[in-house]
């Protein structure tokens, strides 16, 4: 079975009634983890993304409490679990202020890590990638954003690492 293009399926879906819209997003809800997510995202935490953002974060601090440091292996093996998890939140929000804030909270919280990330090539390049990402999101922000955030961002490859800017 070849799947529909965006344009077929959009024009689909304006042909049917709300009743039947109903049944098939909670049908498309049914078969992925994802998808459930994602609804939930938008019904409930899109109004407000500054709670979102707070309890990703605070899902972050957990999920590097939880990291298993036998060896850099192990804890390599976490952090890009950790990271693909970042990256659909991001895919959710799509607001380029949520991506910064939970990458920043993301390098933060790996600068912290220990045994330290400065001492494994692998978790070195992870860090160094994502703060290369941060910094192309920053450029497409306002200017006041990009500011406060490129400051937040030098403050974090300071001698202690505090915790990252918080926008919201």
């Amino acid at each position: 079975m070849k799947a529909a293009s965006l344009r077929e399926l959009k024009l689909e879906l304006c042909s049917r009634s709300q009743g039947e819209l109903l049944e098939l997003c909670l049908r498309l809800s049914k078969f992925k983890k994802e998808n459930k997510e994602l609804l939930t995202y938008l019904l409930y935490e899109s109004s407000n993304e500054p709670a979102y953002v707070e309890s990703v974060k605070r899902e972050i601090e957990q999920l590097f409490k939880q990291v298993n440091k036998q060896n850099y292996y192990f804890i390599k093996k976490s952090v890009r679990k950790i990271l693909r998890a970042i990256k659909k939140y991001i895919q959710y929000s799509k607001h380029k202020e949520t991506e910064v804030e939970l990458l920043l909270c993301f390098c933060c919280e790996l600068k912290k890590l220990s045994p330290s990330m400065e001492e494994n090539t692998g978790l070195n390049n992870i860090y160094k990638r994502q703060i290369e990402k941060i910094k192309k999101t920053i450029h497409s922000l306002h200017a006041d954003l990009q500011f406060d955030y490129e400051k937040a961002l030098h403050t974090m490859d300071g001698p202690d690492t505090p915790t990252p800017f918080r926008r919201f």
